[in-house]
């Protein structure tokens, strides 16, 4: 982290907000899906991409809360180009209907922003798979794989550079000595809550990682990037009772705000700076290093063959 507001080399801090990274950037040619758009930093990286004049559309699990967000910012930037989709992302069946109703209506796609995420005590997700696990990294393999074509269709067409950007962790440092427990990812023996945060955390990295190398090598106009947004007060941990209460009591002295939170975000998907920069892993909108495992090649192949395994169980 940029201690204190530093500068890093891209000229931007840990104090830089989402509005300062994209100031005099023109996103009105561009089309963005946010996940998890209807609360914390996916409601900001929501405003700010609109106020750039990008068309967001929100994928969002409760859709009247989408609304009320949707709402919101059109009194505040009247001309945004907004509209809200229901995906809940522990569901494939409901990650396959928003990517079906996507493609059905014929909407490019630019940018993918893959930011919702839980943290929460050992529960299976509707199709048995550690709940953490499903939501932060699994359900978001899905969705980025059901809608590649159409983000390589848009590249072409429009020759713009589409971007991924996986919202990760610094918590991805903080997981199973193996890193990813492929043989135990459902498993309730052993398993800790903030570890099987961490592993799926991690596992968003290895996929920016493994998806960019596979873009590369198809020579496709498309970077995947992952990042940390930033310790934030949000409502991630209110399945934690104890640790959702101690972090906004003690939060506002030394976490970063929501805007300055969804800054790395707004960064790597709009920066002319991140232009061709793909396979990298961002904080307090720089480049940073992950974690040895989240660098970890071999691990980040296994990773994609397992996912495959689970969202086509046989």
């Amino acid at each position: 982290m940029w201690f204190f507001g530093s500068k890093g080399p891209s000229g931007f801090s840990s104090s830089s907000t989402a509005e300062e990274v994209t100031q005099g950037i023109d996103g009105s040619a561009l089309t963005a899906i946010v996940t998890g758009a209807s609360s914390g930093i996916g409601v900001e990286t929501t405003r700010v991409l609109a106020l750039r004049g990008v068309h967001v559309v929100m994928a969002v699990r409760n859709v009247d809360a989408g609304r009320n967000v949707k709402e919101a910012i059109l009194k505040e930037i009247p001309g945004a180009k907004i509209d809200v989709m229901e995906l809940d992302l522990s569901s494939l069946a409901s990650i396959r209907k928003f990517a079906s109703q996507y493609q059905s209506s014929n909407l490019p796609l630019n940018l993918l922003i893959n930011n919702a995420g839980v943290g929460t005590p050992f529960m299976l997700s509707h199709d048995g798979i550690e709940l953490q696990f499903a939501t932060n990294y699994l359900g978001p393999f899905l969705l980025t794989d059901l809608l590649s074509e159409t983000m390589k269709k848009t590249a072409r067409e429009s020759n713009i550079e589409g971007r991924i950007v996986n919202v990760s962790s610094i918590g991805h440092r903080f997981t199973y000595s193996e890193g990813i427990r492929f043989n135990k990812i459902n498993d309730e023996s052993g398993y800790s809550s903030w570890y099987a945060y961490g592993q799926s955390k991690l596992a968003t990295i290895l996929h920016a990682k493994e998806l960019s190398r596979r873009l590369k090598e198809d020579g496709v106009e498309i970077t995947a990037n992952s990042l940390h947004p930033g310790a934030i007060l949000t409502n991630i941990m209110r399945h934690n009772g104890f640790m959702n209460g101690f972090f906004h009591l003690i939060g506002k002295y030394f976490l970063k705000s929501i805007p300055q939170g969804a800054a790395t975000t707004c960064y790597v998907a709009l920066h002319p700076q991140v232009k061709g920069v793909s396979g990298e892993f961002f904080m307090d909108s720089n480049i940073s290093t992950p974690s040895s495992m989240a660098k970890d090649v071999d691990l980040a192949k296994k990773l994609w063959d397992f996912s495959f395994t689970l969202i086509n169980p046989k």
